[in-house]
């Protein structure tokens, strides 16, 4: 990740940029590689699933520093290297747990740089579950796992343009639950995370 955010800042350097004007809009789609796990209170799963987001992004500017961005788009998420236990015997099992959402962060957006081409961005997220399976046996998983996921967003990314009133972003993005996975869950709870680092377009209004 740290290779990823130098990557932006270089990408930022030298860049022009016209600053968006008050009740200005931006329209735009994303795809990005996702890099998702679990965690408890006290400690994260480190065999992370790979997988990947296609986002629909819409920014209302209310001045050149503030928006508020909402997002739409099909996430990822889960987690490689799980337990699966059967209840019948008690045999456990190392499976890859795959979850899949349609995720929708609507979040504050501060821009800075002098240019105000930088941004960053926070606020809450909702996911509505799509699917959810694991893969040793292609369990469908869908009746164990809550239909809902909410937690807190954050990311950082820069805006390059390309033509009139079109750019190029660059997205460092990272979604943290606050709610448990499973319906019925005997342990600690257990929350999903996911980083991401998407490129997209975006259009001008």
């Amino acid at each position: 990740m740290k290779k990823l955010l130098t990557l932006l800042l270089i990408a930022g350097f030298g860049m022009t940029s016209q600053a968006q004007e008050k009740n200005s809009l931006e329209l735009g789609l994303h795809v990005g590689y996702n890099l998702a796990t679990v965690s408890t209170s006290n400690q994260t799963n480190s065999n992370y699933r790979n997988g990947f987001n296609v986002t629909a992004v819409g920014d209302y500017f209310f001045s050149d520093r503030w928006s508020i961005k909402a997002k739409i788009g099909y996430d990822q998420k889960g987690w490689d290297s799980g337990y699966l236990t059967d209840l019948d015997n008690g045999q456990s099992f190392i499976t890859d747990y795959h979850i899949n959402y349609l995720t929708i962060p609507v979040m504050a957006n501060w821009h800075f740089g002098k240019k105000r081409n930088w941004y960053l961005n926070f606020g809450p997220y909702f996911g509505i579950l799509l699917n959810a399976s694991e893969t040793k046996f292609n369990t469908d998983l869908k009746n164990f796992i809550h239909n809902r996921d909410i937690g807190i967003d954050l990311g950082i990314g820069v805006k390059l343009p390309v033509a009139n009133r079109v750019k190029v972003l660059l997205e460092l993005d990272g979604q943290s639950g606050f709610t448990d996975l499973f319906k019925q869950n005997q342990g600690y709870q257990i929350r999903s995370n996911r980083s991401s680092f998407n490129a997209g377009l975006l259009f001008g209004l």
